[in-house]
């Protein structure tokens, strides 16, 4: 994979936890301080294109056709309405992908080849929205990220959904592609008028340590809204919580990956 630029898979196999809000919203905030982005949608709902304001209709080539071969990122990307950041979206054909290539030598590594090109070198963080699912989906997202941002709801269970994900990661390590890392645990809808809410982060980062991320993202009403007219939280509403907390998660991104190099 070229080092050149970053790809981070954003994943969780639990649904719920704000993992496309955050895909979409970190997306933005990098943009937004001059960043060049790309969503690869592989989520077969499209959340992450509906939130970005892609219509259905306009999905003429989607992450379905960049994992089959029959098109390049540069063919299926589509601008966004935030400038600096494009989107591969997503349609429903993804959920028949398994049985397209499911046999195929190469399945796990549709979407590792597609990034390893010129053409994914003209952004310089590649974002990947997965499922809430472990499937192949995910397995290719793994396979082709440099490291892996894993969304953490507060809330109960949520120290027995990590452990699952982080052996799921070291399974991907340990079999198909040895340089994945934890990019870092960002702790999502919290709130601060909850006992257990605060328990919760105080036991991942007792666990953790420094992967998880200093900046907790609120509950927020306005983050909820911004989907459903298909703008990220920072366009439709800058100054809410939720929008200056991603701002600060997109500073502490950058942040890592500055010492990541420089170590």
């Amino acid at each position: 994979m070229y080092e050149s630029n970053r790809i981070i898979t954003i994943a969780n196999q639990k649904g719920g936890v704000g993992k496309t809000t955050t895909a979409i919203n970190l997306a933005t905030a990098l943009a937004a301080i001059g960043e060049r982005v790309l969503i690869v949608d592989l989520d077969p709902q499209g959340n992450a294109s509906t939130g970005l304001g892609i219509d259905r209709k306009d999905r003429k080539m989607s992450s379905f056709d960049v994992m089959m071969g029959s098109q390049t990122i540069r063919d299926a990307a589509i601008a966004t309405a935030v400038p600096n950041l494009f989107i591969v979206p997503s349609t429903m054909d993804l959920l028949g992908l398994e049985m397209e290539i499911g046999r195929d030598a190469d399945r796990a590594f549709r979407l590792r080849r597609a990034l390893q090109t010129v053409e994914a070198l003209d952004f310089s963080y590649i974002l990947l929205d997965c499922p809430p699912s472990f499937n192949l989906l995910t397995i290719n997202a793994m396979a082709a990220a440099h490291s892996v941002l894993v969304p953490l709801q507060c809330e109960f269970f949520a120290l027995e959904g990590l452990s699952q994900l982080l052996e799921t990661v070291n399974q991907v390590r340990q079999t198909i592609n040895p340089g994945l890392d934890i990019q870092g645990i960002v702790l999502t809808m919290f709130d601060a008028r909850n006992n257990l809410a605060q328990q919760v982060v105080n036991d991942v980062r007792t666990y953790l340590g420094e992967k998880v991320y200093h900046t907790l993202i609120p509950r927020n009403v306005r983050v909820s809204e911004a989907p459903s007219y298909g703008k990220p939280a920072i366009l439709y509403d800058l100054k809410c919580a939720g929008s200056q907390a991603y701002l600060q998660l997109a500073s502490e991104v950058i942040q890592r990956e500055r010492r990541r190099k420089a170590a």
